[in-house]
């Protein structure tokens, strides 16, 4: 079913508010892991690995679900469609891939919640992990940075169930008649042969009363 322009305006906002602010939050993330690795204080190490894993499920995994709930309530209600599109059906995929992986990184953020929390752990200890979380921060902002060029710049192409979809509905339009059809030489010969008649008329009452007025000389005699 195709959304009203005022739905459809507010399914857009929520998409594109979900999608970037999703991409913002990677981006938080990856802060957090430079400074983990970066940083000489061993309290704020432990607290960058600290305030992940609660992060991550508090604003991570609501803005995924979020995107991807809202891109498919986008695409199913508008023109666009699912899998009419190869840039739809790619951002789609992206999206699902990118959630899937989030769900399965967040053990990682528990077990570094844990070792972060444990005193007996050391800062080379907790370090040691911290290299994952950068580079899954860095693969997931890719990520959502090729699905949001892909709905903003929306490349041409379009899949074998789109084709036979868009040729079904070539095929229900009316066809308008052309020019050179036989129907419409023949609506002409009659609109025609309807002028031709009508100024006709006026000569032959014309000409008539000539006649009546100016009757012939043999007439008289």
């Amino acid at each position: 079913m195709i959304m009203t322009p005022r739905v459809r305006k507010f399914a857009l906002t929520a998409h594109v508010t979900t999608t970037v602010g999703w991409l913002g939050a990677v981006v938080v993330f990856l802060a957090l892991a430079i400074i983990g690795l970066t940083s000489q204080d061993a309290q704020t190490v432990r607290g960058a690995y600290l305030v992940m894993e609660p992060a991550a499920w508090y604003v991570l995994v609501p803005l995924a679900f979020a995107s991807l709930l809202t891109g498919l309530v986008q695409s199913l209600g508008t023109t666009w469609g699912l899998f009419r599109h190869y840039w739809v059906l790619f951002k789609l995929l992206i999206t699902i891939l990118a959630t899937i992986v989030l769900l399965t990184y967040m053990e990682t953020f528990s077990i570094m919640a844990r070792m972060a929390a444990d005193p007996t752990m050391s800062t080379a200890d907790i370090r040691a992990l911290g290299t994952s979380p950068r580079f899954h921060a860095i693969l997931a902002g890719m990520l959502l940075l090729v699905a949001t060029m892909l709905a903003v710049y929306k490349p041409k192409g379009m899949t074998r169930y789109g084709q036979r979809k868009q040729r079904a509905h070539r095929s229900h339009l009316p066809v308008p008649p052309s020019s050179g059809s036989p129907q419409s030489g023949n609506q002409r010969a009659r609109s025609g042969s309807r002028g031709s008649s009508a100024a006709a008329a006026p000569r032959r009452r014309s000409s008539s009363s000539l006649s009546r007025r100016w009757p012939a000389r043999g007439a008289k005699g």
